[in-house]
């Protein structure tokens, strides 16, 4: 339910980009929805299973900040690949692995989400063998935008759940 002030506030905006012809107001927020946007594109090419999809979100100079000892990076590796051989593995091991957007913020550039991830254990991950358990766990993620692809990444992944959950 929206508060008189916030609905004063989207009609101001509303109204600013009426009179601007669609200018600031308009390219403000489209500047926050792409970000969004690929959020979204994350979720639902890794639900859908479409690895070449997922790939794509990436830009091929993407740089992944996020350091794990549980999952280090392969040395050699660009990180879109690297990323993308991250999220094929868990797609082996999660065969009916969907995923979902809990929370996401969008400023400028960058975009923040809670994503959930559920399925079950039905091929060999981090060297454990199909357990057959249903799985759920989460990952915050800050993704910078440029050109409608993931150029940057910082997240935090709960991979020790992760382990914890396969183990039993």
């Amino acid at each position: 339910m929206h508060t008189r002030r916030q609905a004063t506030t989207q009609l101001t905006t509303a109204a600013l980009g009426v009179a601007l012809g669609g200018g600031l107001a308009q390219r403000a927020s489209a500047q926050t929805a792409a970000p969004k946007i690929v959020a979204e594109r994350f979720a639902q090419t890794l639900s859908a299973h479409d690895i070449e999809g997922f790939a794509a979100l990436f830009a091929d100079g993407y740089v992944n900040h996020q350091l794990s000892a549980a999952a280090p990076p392969p040395q050699g590796v660009r990180d879109k690949d690297a990323s993308v051989a991250f999220f094929r593995a868990r797609l082996a091991g999660m065969p009916d692995l969907k995923v979902a957007i809990e929370a996401v913020v969008a400023e400028g550039d960058k975009v923040a989400a809670s994503f959930v991830y559920t399925g079950t254990h039905g091929g060999t991950w981090f060297g454990i063998a199909p357990t057959g358990r249903a799985l759920r766990f989460t990952s915050c993620d800050i993704f910078r935008v440029e050109g409608g692809r993931i150029a940057e990444h910082w997240g935090m992944g709960d991979i020790a759940g992760v382990m914890a959950q396969l183990r039993g």
